[in-house]
């Protein structure tokens, strides 16, 4: 039995950090890929990625664990964006 406390955890971590992760591996494949085939498949994948992982983030026992793998992956995912923001302007 989970604390009340990994429920919170748990929870926002499927909903805001997996929208975050979601989000962020969007911008990462708009960096590498062509923008309107991204977009336009972007509808579909992004229903299936956020709810992969919301079940991953309420399947798992710690819920800093999932923050801090969220966390990890929207950085990476983010990391060709901010290179192309910042270097390239």
């Amino acid at each position: 039995m989970s604390t009340p406390g990994q429920r919170v955890l748990k929870i926002s971590a499927a909903f805001a950090g997996g929208y975050l992760v979601t989000f962020t591996f969007h911008l990462c494949l708009l960096y590498f890929l062509n923008k309107k085939g991204v977009l336009v498949t972007a509808f579909f994948s992004t229903y299936l990625l956020w709810s992969g992982l919301m079940i991953w983030a309420f399947l798992s026992k710690n819920g800093w664990k999932i923050w801090g793998w969220f966390i990890l992956l929207s950085i990476v995912f983010v990391l060709p964006y901010l290179y192309e923001f910042i270097v390239k302007d």
